[in-house]
């Protein structure tokens, strides 16, 4: 029997900002459990819904230093079991009360170190020892690093091994080195540039991949980015330095929650075999809820997104007259920077018989759309992974991507003359070039719909299943315990 330990800061279904937690709750669940004894360590925030806290069962607290605070920190444990995974949950209202899980950067530095501390500091108490720890992104960049250092010395840890996985790069954890050195009580060796430092401040990421045994991303093409200068984040360096222990593992998705022949969210399930009735039925049905003209012809292009600047809404703003000709229906659904909340009401506006944007996240209308569109956009300057894209093809519903990070990796690009794809593709951050490819795929639609229907079934027929991406983890473990 293998224990593996998730440590995250959040996760489904308790609390979600992002894939992240999609990730976190998904993954524990797909090991056998004949093999894998696996456990999720999560902040107790308050504001996990209380259907889920008055059910956590209180295990045990004590007090804990947390570097040279004059007082030690409460550290709670509860647990709670859910789809047969333990989850324990660690208690500080100091810290993990509020509306949301995270805050102000300096705060959440804070937290976040208490945090990784307090995931190792529990395992003795609930003995539960580790084969590997998998820790995910810069709030439990401090548990390897304290597991190498203040408990270097634990028998209770020994042989214990760390995996890193950075979900965005983006997101790093950086402070001022003195912060650093006065909440998380670590020696100044921890602090110089081969480990912590990083640009005279601290930088829980990065020294949570040079601690780890092994550093995963969420993709193959996003772990070869990561390590250039474009999308490194200053980082490229120290991922060059250490590419031998980075690897790639494309995210799955959830083919109970995704699928079009049993989703009680659609107005008419469909399979393969009845994908054409049935997404000409959602569209239409879409069409009229959001006051959209009624006509099952018209090309209806969806964006599932969060508005921000990496998900590549400059180049649909520089060429959205160019996207939304009179055939055409844009509907949008996601929340985020309010400029692009506002650039796409104002295209609304403009074009209301063409554009519907649904300023919110709204999973039931999510789905109606995925199920309702020909086309998902996705223009990203830069994509780690990316679910929607993989969803949309559950849905027969094509995506039209920028080929970066995962979306390169999921989305073949149509090949007229070979008779393969499963979407269509542009390669550079060019708004005429993405323009170029939206049109291309009209013009498939329209004029040659056989090829069209052909490359729908091939992409429902494609497996994104948490199956595959699971096998590849359970690789992974066995490869850093030396088993293979």
């Amino acid at each position: 029997m293998k224990n593996i330990l998730f440590v995250a800061s959040e996760c489904v279904p308790f609390v979600k900002t992002g894939g992240l937690a999609d990730v976190v709750g998904a993954l524990p669940k797909m090991f056998p459990k004949s093999e894998y004894d696996v456990r999720v360590i999560l902040p107790n925030y308050t504001c996990i819904p209380w259907e889920y806290r008055e059910k956590f069962q209180y295990v045990h607290h004590f007090y804990m230093d947390l570097g040279q605070r004059f007082e030690n920190v409460h550290v709670g444990i509860m647990t709670y079991q859910l789809d047969g995974i333990t989850y324990y949950l660690i208690d500080n209202e100091y810290y993990f009360s509020g509306w949301a899980p995270y805050g102000t950067i300096r705060f959440d530095i804070e937290k976040f170190t208490f945090f990784s501390k307090a995931a190792l500091a529990i395992l003795p108490v609930i003995n539960f020892k580790p084969d590997v720890i998998h820790c995910h992104d810069w709030q439990t960049g401090l548990v390897p690093v304290y597991l190498r250092t203040l408990y270097h010395d634990n028998p209770f840890f020994e042989g214990t091994k760390v995996i890193m996985t950075v979900h965005n790069l983006k997101f790093q954890g950086i402070w001022d080195i003195n912060t650093f050195k006065y909440i998380s009580g670590l020696p100044d060796y921890v602090f110089t540039p081969d480990r912590m430092e990083f640009y005279k401040d601290g930088n829980m990421l990065k020294a949570g991949m040079i601690f780890s045994d092994y550093i995963t991303t969420v993709s193959d093409t996003y772990a070869g980015e990561i390590q250039t200068p474009e999308y490194g984040e200053n980082l490229d360096d120290v991922l060059r330095f250490h590419n031998r222990k980075l690897c790639g593992i494309v995210n799955g998705i959830d083919y109970d929650l995704y699928n079009p022949g049993k989703d009680e969210f659609l107005y008419k399930t469909y399979n393969i075999r009845s994908h054409k009735k049935g997404k000409a039925a959602n569209k239409m049905a879409l069409q009229q809820e959001l006051g959209l003209p009624i006509d099952e012809n018209k090309y209806m292009i969806a964006i599932i997104s969060r508005l921000t600047e990496q998900k590549g809404f400059d180049l649909i703003d520089w060429a959205m007259e160019g996207i939304v000709d009179p055939n055409v229906q844009l509907v949008v659904i996601g929340t985020g920077e309010s400029k692009y909340e506002n650039m796409f009401k104002h295209y609304q506006w403009v074009y209301s018989d063409r554009v519907s944007a649904n300023i919110y996240y709204s999973e039931e209308r999510s789905h109606k759309l995925y199920a309702a569109a020909d086309a998902l956009l996705m223009p990203s300057r830069f994509e780690p992974c990316g679910l929607t894209q993989m969803i949309a093809l559950r849905y027969g519903t094509l995506p039209i991507v920028r080929e970066t990070g995962g979306l390169k990796d999921t989305v073949l690009p149509y090949n007229e003359y070979e008779g393969t794809g499963t979407g269509f593709s542009f390669a550079n951050y060019n708004a005429d070039e993405m323009l170029k490819i939206v049109n291309y795929s009209k013009e498939v639609y329209y004029d040659h719909k056989e090829d069209w229907n052909k490359m729908v079934i091939r992409g429902m027929k494609e497996d994104f299943s948490w199956d595959i991406s699971a096998k590849k983890y359970m690789e992974l473990y066995d490869r850093v315990l030396g088993i293979n």
